[in-house]
């Protein structure tokens, strides 16, 4: 082998297959290439970047012992999967990923065989991987399936019902715990990985897996091996939770060490039934920056790879800054006002209330159903919970918000997030659905601002409604509108019409209100800021069809059952016939990308509005003026 090749393992690899053709003492240098080509992309791309360097040395080992793509890796998430990407064939259109059309920043079944389940929420991994292995058994496939979670993923109660199942029922499962959060305690050295390799060998396994049929008739002193080995392990290991779930447990151990993990995966292999392997890694391993701020680096924009300098963004403001301000100030204002995450204090904007009220603050966790029924609970004890969510993070937690808030009326504040198109994470977190879902609820107060200010005066709108209430806003900054220090409650229900034209009417809520007057001015049209979702202002909905010949519905979220339709449903129970259009997000998922390509792809900006409205009037209104 010569020099150059031995120095450029990397160029080497197009598939697991040419990984496994390494020489095991190679794979250490191959974990530093891949580090060096993650830096080197998403410096310049942006990405997710710490979770993945956490995990290169575990990427490594699986695809090495595993014979992938036949035995399934289901990984969680899809942060910690670029170097899984790296070593599928993907490493040549790294740099694509997460923008248009380029590579998805999860995991995708249309994108590789390797990836063989699609993920962008936590939590999945384990009931994927154990729907996977009772389907190998029933269809006879001789397939080991491996589902790697990260230890945030592990709180979801899904994580723990499937791993309440998988134990139960005694499958062919293994399951890998990517633990970034502990830091590599002296449990965790060559004395716990030592023990880790010899508790998963075959020579260990193979008297204890004997002992039960010898010892089973002798019961104390099966009792008196069972007491020894739990001592034994209980020495270096954390509790036996996972053995009583129904898993042979291990570990756990140094996820950076690739002998370690190659020969404790070999010995797992080895085994039969439900397995469960507990791997400690270090977020941002290898790239001091990302050591040192692993949450600057859990997704990063682009930055200087010699320094870790992350580009500065726009100094505007986001209305993510506009809540956390908003949020703090209410509790200055009111002291039964808690505020409750699920995991989510820097991207939702609670970093200073959480600093500032640290007594009333929650974060429960990846535990987006927990939340919810918490708030539930925390407003029947007489506090005033406001629940800071994603929008696509509040589809899991649906049930309770039927089940807990609504049918109970209770006085839960929702901030949404993320609402409408977020762009480079695609399909699994656009905020496509929130209106459709939220505004068939009984008791349920829904309002999307037009700009900061309106954000501000709406959350307070809705912390002073005696019952459940929303607030749906985009990701990134609004318009540029300040916010006012006093608070305003807006009337319920009540629209405003911000420009008035002649013919069309066009109908504009939250994010969709300043496109609608871009393109209102070329149409000389009526713009109304809907402002409410629900209850709609009907009044003015009605005022505005008698006075127009076409009216226009146009909203960041689908169309099918959204505000649109809301507004339909008032026209037909009037008996009001009027043509009408509405416009929205499409019946399909939409693509990652930037927010402004996906929303143009949607002709959701107002040259696509425009365009729209002008083919429906030549379609629509234009025979019924002729015929008039």
């Amino acid at each position: 082998m010569s020099k150059a090749s031995q120095k450029n393992l990397l160029g080497r690899i197009d598939s697991p297959s040419d990984l496994r053709q390494l020489e095991q003492a190679q794979l250490p240098q191959l974990a530093q290439e891949i580090r060096d080509y993650l830096i080197n992309t998403i410096s310049a791309t942006g990405g997710h970047l710490a979770p993945g360097l956490g995990a290169v040395e575990l990427t490594l080992a699986l695809h090495y012992v595993f014979d992938t793509p036949h035995d399934r890796l289901v990984w969680d998430i899809g942060h910690q999967a670029y170097p899984h990407k790296i070593l599928t064939g993907r490493k040549d259109r790294l740099h694509t990923i997460r923008q248009r059309s380029g590579l998805s920043g999860f995991l995708s079944r249309t994108e590789s065989e390797y990836d063989v389940f699609g993920a962008g929420h936590s939590s999945t991994s384990i009931s994927a991987a154990l729907g996977m292995a009772v389907a190998s058994r029933l269809e006879n496939q001789q397939r080991e399936v491996v589902a790697i979670i990260g230890d945030g993923g592990l709180t979801a109660g899904l994580a723990m019902e499937a791993l309440n199942n998988a134990g139960a029922d005694d499958n062919d499962i293994l399951v890998v715990l990517n633990d970034n959060e502990m830091s590599i305690s002296r449990n965790v050295g060559a004395i716990s990985n030592y023990l880790a390799r010899i508790l998963s060998g075959k020579a260990y396994t193979t008297v204890r897996e004997g002992s039960k049929t010898v010892l089973g008739t002798i019961p104390p002193i099966q009792a008196l091996a069972k007491r020894w080995e739990e001592h034994m392990k209980g020495m270096v290991m954390p509790s036996t939770l996972f053995e009583e779930l129904g898993f042979y447990y291990i570990g756990p151990i140094n996820g950076h060490d690739t002998h370690t993990l190659i020969s404790t995966l070999k010995n797992l292999k080895s085994m039969r039934g439900p397995r469960f392997l507990h791997v400690v890694t270090q977020k941002g391993r290898g790239y001091e920056p990302a050591e040192g701020d692993p949450s600057v680096f859990h997704g990063v924009g682009p930055f200087d790879p010699s320094t870790g300098k992350v580009e500065k963004k726009s100094g505007s403001r986001t209305y993510s800054h506009v809540f956390g301000d908003w949020l703090c100030d209410m509790a200055e204002e009111d002291e039964k006002l808690i505020g409750i995450t699920p995991a989510m204090r820097e991207g939702s904007g609670l970093v200073r209330f959480s600093e500032k009220f640290p007594e009333r603050y929650f974060d429960v966790g990846i535990a987006e159903q927990h939340a919810m029924t918490f708030a539930a609970g925390a407003a029947c004890g007489g506090l005033k919970p406001v629940v800071a969510i994603y929008s696509t993070f509040l589809q899991r937690a649906y049930d309770q918000l039927i089940h807990d808030v609504s049918v109970q009326g209770l006085d839960v504040t929702l901030a949404i997030d993320r609402a409408g198109i977020v762009g480079a994470d695609g399909p699994t977190h656009q905020g496509a659905f929130d209106l459709t879902f939220l505004r068939c609820l009984p008791n349920m107060v829904v309002m999307a601002p037009a700009d900061e200010a309106e954000c501000r005066d709406m959350l307070y709108t809705a912390y002073r409604h005696q019952g459940p209430a929303a607030v749906r806003y985009p990701r990134g900054a609004g318009p540029g509108k300040p916010e006012n220090k006093i608070m305003n409650q807006l009337p319920l229900g009540c629209a405003q019409t911000i420009r008035t034209g002649k013919r069309i009417a066009i109908l504009a809520f939250g994010t969709m209100v300043l496109p609608a007057l871009e393109a209102a001015d070329s149409l000389d049209a009526t713009v109304v800021n809907m402002r409410f979702v629900k209850p709609l202002d009907e009044s003015l909905i009605l005022d505005v069809a008698r006075s127009h010949d076409m009216l226009i519905t146009i909203e960041e979220n689908t169309v099918l059952g959204g505000a649109g339709s809301g507004v339909a449903e008032i026209l037909r129970s009037k008996q009001f016939t009027i043509p009408m259009l509405s416009l929205g997000l499409p019946d399909h998922h939409v693509e990652h990308g930037s927010p402004n390509d996906m929303l143009a792809d949607c002709g959701l900006d107002s040259a696509g509005i425009l365009r729209a409205i002008k083919q429906a009037v030549q379609s629509q209104l234009a025979p019924i003026l002729e015929s008039a």
